[in-house]
């Protein structure tokens, strides 16, 4: 007898559990989606202990007959692929036919679904079909999975703790809520609500289910298309951000996907107006034709590659850029009262966190927000129409508003005032997102004139950044730095460009030099001069504490005004931020609401 010998089905089952089935989310998502291609408009998702004791998946899709429900068991089996031709151009959310009989090999799984007529249900145990019979006539499919793993003791000890594992669920229902706005979605986890949308097709209503009418506030809409892409979606403004990429949701043609180069196209688009350890929150549908991708990358489909990828992410870039470009982005201070937890936060602990914080508070979490529905729906709307109404600034200067400064705190902080209320601006910010553009024109049209060092110093380097830096040599001399070798490791400085001032010659020179050696083999001329503008902005800046005189004051807010990007400093900081009348009036109390 030879050595090779067919697999046995259950066997090969498992072997594929093994890449569609990591932990319960894993499982909700291949049943999720199923319900979503099936046609569903109604999707309940309810979990005993997180999904690890029981998960049950009911829609009011389409269903299947008895023959279709016994042929999905089998590998490979799929209503979504036909010929080869399907397989690029995908269209739908599942298509490899592995899902139900991989879970079904590793747990205790009933499904029970029916087109409209006499229902079915099958119970299978392990992978082996135990029970087949009629069941009630509901249209769609309800699919329970009980002890997951059960059969396979090993995959139980990898996983995580229950909290854990149910903010993973929550993460991707939340997803998928956004993707599918259409669809009303609810997540219940041991009788208690942990999410529940309307279905409306009210993207800007998804969003606020998930991440809370806060975020909502300061969200503004996008758009562009050219003749490959269109997008559109919702971004926050820059001063809302977390410490992660999780509140990136890209979708492609309403598949929720995952792509490295599209997150940081979109982060990239955000440079200098925020921390650039900190990320937005955005949700972005791309719609694409699907020759143009292929979604077919990895068993969880949620990676995808793009046969137009650059031009894509120009796109993406312009669009972001585009729109802040021409809003007032000056952060207004609120007097926040509202006890409303989002789903997605700073990261997967302080998620888990608040999952744990919102089961246990209230044997109802949500039955202050159904008493409260109507004056909340009143707030969205008033909210949703300022959104899209909101209108460009075309001007420059009038970004940033008139204002007049009337006093300094701590020798840091201008105080100004006009019709509309209250400005608190950070005096050395302020001058550091002047600077920074000052210097970026500069580099950017450099002056053919250099200047002469009444005595020229000398730089001794270590042998590395010795031979980093004269490998770049030529590059200082086209910003109109005379530089040359002086034996050893050592260098001499002769000229320097004229936009070095007076008195900063030797420390700035040396400064630029360190920049140049930093950079290592990514260098070019571009971060050169980023981080170059970035370090002498800060340097030049008026310090902390440094009392300047009014005029001074008026000068900087002149100047400020005039910048492309008036809002924050070279890092991300805000220079200004905003109390309105109503606000002040609101904190002292003196408002009649």
């Amino acid at each position: 007898m030879g050595k090779i010998q067919v697999m046995d089905e259950v066997l090969a089952n498992k072997i594929a559990a093994g890449e569609v089935v990591e932990r319960p989310a894993s499982v909700i998502k291949e049943l999720v989606e199923n319900s979503i291609d099936a046609g569903a408009t109604e999707i309940k998702i309810e979990l005993e202990e997180a999904g690890t004791k029981e998960m049950k998946v009911t829609d009011n899709g389409t269903g299947m007959s008895k023959e279709d429900a016994l042929l999905s068991f089998e590998r490979h089996a799929t209503s979504k692929l036909k010929t080869e031709f399907d397989l690029f151009h995908i269209e739908t959310l599942g298509f490899r036919g592995e899902a139900i009989p991989s879970i079904a090999s590793v747990s205790k799984f009933i499904l029970k679904t029916s087109t409209g007529d006499v229902g079915t249900q099958i119970t299978v145990d392990g992978g082996h079909v135990k029970k087949i019979e009629n069941s009630d006539a509901r249209k769609g499919t309800m699919v329970t999975v009980k002890n997951l793993f059960y059969n396979i003791p090993a995959r139980l000890k990898h996983m995580k703790s229950l909290y854990t594992e149910l903010a993973l669920i929550t993460d991707y229902v939340g997803k998928m809520a956004l993707s599918k706005p259409d669809i009303q979605f609810t997540l219940v986890n041991n009788g208690n609500i942990l999410l529940n949308t309307d279905g409306s097709g009210n993207l800007l209503k998804a969003i606020k289910s998930v991440y809370g009418m806060d975020v909502v506030k300061k969200m503004v809409e996008v758009s562009i298309e050219d003749e490959d892409y269109q997008i559109s979606g919702y971004i926050t403004l820059p001063q809302v951000h977390r410490s992660n990429r999780n509140g990136m949701i890209t979708l492609v043609n309403g598949r929720v996907v995952k792509n490295y180069e599209l997150n940081r196209a979109i982060n990239d688009s955000y440079h200098s107006l925020k921390p650039d350890n900190r990320y937005p929150i955005t949700v972005l549908n791309i719609e694409v034709d699907p020759s143009l991708i292929d979604v077919n990358v990895h068993p969880t489909k949620m990676d995808i590659k793009f046969s137009k990828q650059e031009e894509l992410l120009a796109l993406i870039e312009k669009m972001i850029q585009s729109r802040l470009k021409t809003i007032n982005l000056i952060p207004e201070v609120e007097e926040v009262e509202s006890t409303y937890t989002p789903l997605f936060e700073e990261s997967k602990k302080e998620q888990t966190s608040l999952i744990l914080n919102r089961v246990e508070e209230e044997e109802k979490p949500y039955q202050k927000e159904q008493i409260s529905l109507d004056l909340e729906e009143k707030e969205f709307q008033k909210i949703e129409k300022q959104i899209h109404e909101k209108e460009d600034i075309e001007e420059p200067e009038k970004r940033l508003p008139e204002m007049y400064p009337i006093a300094l705190v701590h020798g840091t902080y201008i105080v100004c005032e006009n019709e509309d209320g209250m400005y608190l601006m950070d005096q050395h910010a302020a001058q550091e997102r002047v600077n920074y553009e000052r210097f970026m024109e500069q580099f950017g049209n450099p002056k053919e004139a250099s200047i002469p060092l009444l005595v020229p110093f000398t730089v001794e380097l270590s042998n590395h950044d010795f031979i980093i830096l004269k490998e770049r040599l030529s590059i200082l001399k086209e910003l109109h730095f005379e530089i040359e070798e002086f034996g050893g490791n050592t260098l001499i400085v002769k000229e320097h460009p004229t936009w070095i001032p007076e008195g900063y010659e030797e420390e700035m020179i040396r400064h630029v030099i360190d920049v140049v050696i930093d950079l290592g083999k990514d260098f070019s001329i571009k971060k050169f001069n980023e981080k170059a503008a970035t370090m002498l902005a800060c340097k030049m800046a008026i310090k902390a504490n440094m009392r300047i005189s009014r005029e001074e004051h008026e000068q900087l807010i002149n100047d400020l005004r005039k910048c492309k990007n008036p809002f924050n400093c070279p890092h991300g900081r805000p220079t200004t931020i905003f109390y309105s009348n109503y606000d002040l009036e609101k904190l002292f109390k003196r408002s009649g609401f």
